[in-house]
């Protein structure tokens, strides 16, 4: 498909960051001073003015990482973005460059016990979940899984520090492909509970959000082997999710829900136009593609086809959101990055086709992921 038509689109109407991203990622013809003007312009805007703001003398970015917004009544986060996890991927998605001190500075941070250990040491709760840190790193639900992923995000997972959480990404993958069902590897729950849903132990390998998005933004992990792999998995991931798995990763005597790859560990929607399967659907796919395993992956394939369908003659991707399914999940609702919506880059919906923008810039960088190169 000639993506001429949506790239003259976006560099006419859209705002710095999908210009720089374009020219950057895809394009690539951006030249350094052009790059560092755009910057620039990127840096002025008022979400990353609000993270900066967030930023202490430690090189923390706001309070937590992925944490209580609210404890006993008093109110924890100020904005979303006052969330470490929300902050890191503000700046990832507004590629910022890993060596701006913004982020070496919070990488920093991420990686000082002491800080850390003062920064999860305002509530109980954090305290119990920076203590036991490192508990569940296999089957995605601690807290370093996500500081290990924001760490891949901002541009930093491909060293030493990340590079053993790589490794436990890649085996949670490999883990399903014997499996005939999840219930392969749950156990039952016997309680009086309400919900007792099975669940697997804090050690057992089982492929989650985070482990998904270190791999995303990494790349030494990546041979031939390996990639094809990973489409194995994926394929073999939604031909085992006929339905919602509701497992729960037991951590001491306590039962939590995992950070799912996909919700509720259902099958991995194709992007329809019509359909929004949930609200992150269309960042799950993203992320997938980024792997490099092409339509080797069958979502991916599928979605390719249905995204180059949608695409009208004028080259926007619209989708239909006035369908009543849509606007529960409709991205016209999002503010914020949090870890629970889709990737939002335009800085003001209220201006003429900046959702158009958004949606654009997402179908172009889909099918150059996907290997639909026609750009």
């Amino acid at each position: 498909m000639n993506l001429s038509k949506s790239i003259d689109f976006l560099l006419e109407n859209a705002g710095p960051v999908i210009k720089y991203r374009l020219r950057k990622e895809i394009l690539s013809n951006l030249s350094k001073t052009e790059e560092e003007n755009f910057l620039e312009q990127i840096y002025l805007t008022p979400h990353f003015k609000l993270v900066q703001s967030y930023a202490k003398p430690s090189g923390y970015i706001g309070s937590g990482m992925h944490s209580w917004d609210n404890w006993r009544g008093v109110t924890l986060h100020e904005t979303y973005l006052q969330d470490g996890e929300a902050a890191a991927r503000l700046l990832s998605y507004y590629a910022i460059p890993k060596e701006h001190p913004l982020v070496k500075n919070f990488i920093g941070a991420m990686r000082c016990e002491s800080i850390l250990k003062e920064e999860f040491s305002y509530i109980p709760p954090e305290i119990n979940r920076f203590e036991t840190r490192y508990t569940g790193l296999n089957s995605g639900s601690c807290l370093m899984t996500l500081i290990y992923a924001m760490q891949a995000m901002l541009g930093y997972g491909d060293d030493g520090y990340v590079k053993p959480f790589q490794d436990i990404s890649l085996e949670a993958f490999r883990s399903i492909l014997p499996l005939s069902s999840f219930l392969d590897i749950a156990k039952t729950r016997v309680s009086k509970a309400k919900y007792n849903y099975p669940y697997i132990e804090a050690d057992t390998y089982f492929p989650g959000q985070y482990h998904l998005e270190t791999l995303a933004y990494t790349s030494s992990w990546r041979t031939p082997e390996n990639i094809k792999m990973m489409a194995d998995a994926l394929n073999h991931y939604n031909e085992i999710s006929r339905e919602a798995n509701l497992i729960h990763v037991k951590i001491g005597n306590r039962y939590y829900a995992p950070f799912p790859l996909n919700i509720h560990n259902s099958p991995i929607r194709a992007f329809r136009a019509d359909l929004i399967d949930s609200i992150t659907y269309r960042r799950l796919l993203t992320e997938i593609a980024m792997l490099g395993a092409g339509e080797g992956v069958g979502v991916l394939r599928e979605s390719a086809r249905n995204i180059e369908d949608a695409i009208g003659s004028d080259g926007i991707l619209r989708m239909r959101l006035d369908l009543p399914h849509n606007k529960r999940y409709s991205p016209k609702s999002i503010e914020y990055p949090t870890p629970y919506v889709d990737v939002r880059i335009e800085l003001d919906y209220k201006r003429r086709y900046a959702f158009e923008c958004d949606l654009t810039f997402w179908a172009v960088q889909f099918l150059y992921l996907c290997g639909r190169n026609g750009v």
